[in-house]
Parts: structure tokens; C-alpha cells; sequence
């Protein structure tokens, strides 16, 4: 038999999970055929560093490339847009379970003073949008001297 440590921590962070993906999915798991169920919705976003960049990857499934706005302005990089909900197409058609977000989103992240705001590049494939944030090379960094007088 093998023994399991309890870790009442554990427990807590799972329970909270659950509680906040609930609480996306709005009203609609509740099984109510209204619209307050479409609420706003965040992307899941990825974040990654190497020696040049920066890339973020944002799961955007379902979303049309017009339908997203990227802005990047005072170093705070603005990822928005809407998921719009497909119209029915059957009459009499019932909806048994509504768990797909859909309705606007929008995810803003504060970048490192160290970016190359000019040359970022957007890429949208299958669902997700890629994008790559380039740092300032080397040497266009350069410390200012401060004259004591």
C-alpha cells in the first residue's frame, strides 16, 4: 500500500482552480438559456525570454485575425478583441452545455524598458497569436555620465 502525504495546501489551490474556471464560464454552467452567461473571457498567455526577445503566445481559438487589436504604447503591451458567437443554424436546436468563451477580452502586460518597440512582429496561426518583442541590442544601451559640479 502506498502512502500519501496529505498537503492541505494542495487541496486549497486545486479548489480555488476550479472555483475560477466556474467563475469564467459565468452563468451559463448554470444551464440558464440567456445571454448573461457570455461573459468577458482572458486568454491564456505564455511568456517567454531569450538572449534577443521576448515571445508571448496567446491561445486565441475560434477568434478571427480582424477580430484582435494589438497596441503597445508606454511600454504596456494591450492584447484585445472578441470571440463572436456563431449563430444557430437548426430550428429547434437546444443547447445541453455552453462551455466555449466567447464575448470580448483583453490581457495587458507592462514590457522591460529594454525593448525594441519598432520592430515587434505579430504572427496568428491556427488559434495563436505569436508575438515577438525584440530587445535593444547591446550596444544602443549606453549609461549617461553625471557631471558633479
Amino acid at each position: 500500500m502506498d502512502m500519501t502525504v496529505w498537503n492541505p495546501f494542495r487541496e486549497m489551490e486545486n479548489m480555488l482552480e476550479r472555483y475560477n474556471q466556474a467563475t469564467r464560464r459565468g452563468i451559463s454552467t448554470l444551464g440558464l438559456d440567456t445571454d448573461i452567461g457570455f461573459t468577458e473571457w482572458a486568454p491564456t498567455v505564455d511568456i517567454e525570454e531569450n538572449d534577443d526577445n521576448f515571445m508571448i503566445k496567446a491561445d486565441l481559438p475560434g477568434v478571427t485575425k480582424d477580430d484582435i487589436d494589438i497596441r503597445l504604447e508606454n511600454g504596456v503591451l494591450s492584447i484585445s478583441g472578441e470571440k463572436r458567437v456563431e449563430k444557430e443554424t437548426g430550428k429547434g436546436t437546444k443547447h445541453h452545455r455552453t462551455e466555449r468563451f466567447h464575448g470580448s477580452f483583453s490581457r495587458r502586460f507592462t514590457l522591460p524598458s529594454e525593448i525594441d518597440a519598432d520592430h515587434v512582429n505579430a504572427d496568428y496561426k491556427d488559434g495563436v497569436l505569436s508575438l515577438t518583442v525584440p530587445k535593444i541590442e547591446e550596444e544602443k544601451r549606453k549609461a549617461i555620465e553625471i557631471k558633479v559640479h
